[in-house]
């Protein structure tokens, strides 16, 4: 029994300038389409999912404001952030340049706006005072920071 050999031409492979072989993967169309309905409707739903649920939070003002200085010492921190605060473990300091700290220890989420976090502090002297915050979000994360204030 003979062979016959056929060139690449004959058997009408697509071939490079190189000579080399073109081979692609015999994937029929038919079995991408459940592939793509499903990419198309996970996406979908991800448009219409709360994003706000899967959001930390974190500070949008405060007053004082970040680095014032102001003239007249306040009577508490209180800090603005862009989503609902968890009670728990949401905590706000403030300490004096020696890093004690001066704030009567009464942190809390204010109960009308659940985004504000406060502490009360006495009448504190001129100087630099630090204040720290961690505040858990809904979503259970928890974000956490500092900046600076001073009183003339």
């Amino acid at each position: 029994m003979k062979l016959k050999t056929m060139t690449m031409k004959q058997l009408a492979l697509p071939v490079t300038d190189l000579g080399m072989v073109v081979v692609r993967p015999s994937v029929r169309r038919s079995s991408r389409r459940p592939l793509n309905i499903m990419t198309g409707v996970l996406l979908g739903l991800l448009l219409f999912l709360p994003w706000d649920a899967f959001a930390h939070v974190f500070p949008d003002h405060s007053d004082p404001r970040v680095g014032s200085e102001i003239k007249d010492a306040p009577s508490s921190v209180r800090i603005w952030f862009d989503g609902q605060l968890e009670p728990i473990f949401s905590t706000l300091q403030v300490f004096d340049s020696s890093g004690k700290e001066v704030t009567h220890q009464d942190a809390r989420v204010n109960e009308k706006d659940t985004a504000i976090l406060e502490v009360s502090i006495p009448h504190l002297p001129p100087g630099k005072y630090q204040v720290n915050w961690k505040a858990l979000a809904r979503d259970g994360h928890l974000t956490e920071g500092k900046f600076y204030f001073t009183i003339k």
